[in-house]
């Protein structure tokens, strides 16, 4: 199966009563032992769809690598009728099987794009030809400790969220959880609120990254994101 390991945002749907489908995103991972280094603020919930971009830059994969030494592109599964043709880029799905591209190397990978350096053989000789890749005993131990190790870089870099502001946004969200069970006219005047005060606050911080020169890079790390999900984040409040 497809690797899917923590990320610095990992999120938890949280389903709004009576309305399947429906809810909100609460933010799960908090560095172990280290309070003050909450990602995204412990208990937070994520309405904002360009934070929930911040934390897809950091989803990590088993990536492969062909006999050639290349990365494949995705695989397309041929069905019999309609005009869509799904994909896939999960690991086992380069099995060499329907003349589909066939893995001999595994290795960690990031969306953010960060490979690991360490390559592991997949080695054929001890797998059925006939078998897919997702039925078979294959370890992912390497490139799962290759991908935490990267992650763990990145947790390492961002900035920390003073325990104060984590304490007032824990309390914020228990008490808007609350609400939108008790009093939901109260919780969605009280988001409408807060959407004010967070587009002209995050305008406000923006405005000042540009005037002070800050190097989109360093802006990265500090949100422990990739570049580009931190341009789409900035110019969500400058525009």
């Amino acid at each position: 199966m497809a690797l899917r390991e923590p990320v610095p945002y990992r999120f938890r749907w949280i389903p709004v009563r009576r309305h399947s489908g429906r809810g909100s995103l609460e933010v799960l991972d908090q560095l172990a032992g280290r309070p003050d280094r909450v990602l995204g603020g412990q208990g937070l919930v994520v309405v904002d769809r360009v934070l929930r971009a911040l934390g897809a830059a950091h989803e990590g994969t088993v990536g492969v690598l062909l006999a050639d030494g290349s990365e494949p592109g995705p695989v397309y599964y041929d069905v019999v009728s309609g005009a869509h043709m799904p994909s896939s880029t999960a690991w086992h799905a380069y099995d060499g099987r329907f003349s589909r591209p066939r893995a001999t190397l595994l290795r960690g990978s990031c969306t953010c794009g960060w490979r690991g350096a360490a390559e592991y053989p997949l080695d054929r000789t001890t797998l059925p030809a006939d078998q897919p890749l997702y039925e078979a005993d294959v370890d992912l131990s390497g490139p799962i400790a290759d991908y935490r190790a990267h992650l763990s870089v990145i947790r390492d870099g961002a900035v920390p969220l003073p325990a104060e502001l984590t304490e007032l946004l824990t309390e914020l969200v228990r008490q808007l959880g609350g609400l939108a069970a008790e009093e939901p006219l109260v919780a969605l005047k009280a988001l409408a609120d807060l959407r004010h005060v967070i587009a002209r606050t995050g305008q406000d911080a923006a405005y000042e990254i540009v005037d002070r020169d800050v190097p989109i890079e360093e802006v990265a790390v500090a949100l422990g994101t990739s570049t580009a999900a931190v341009r789409t984040y900035l110019n969500d409040y400058l525009h």
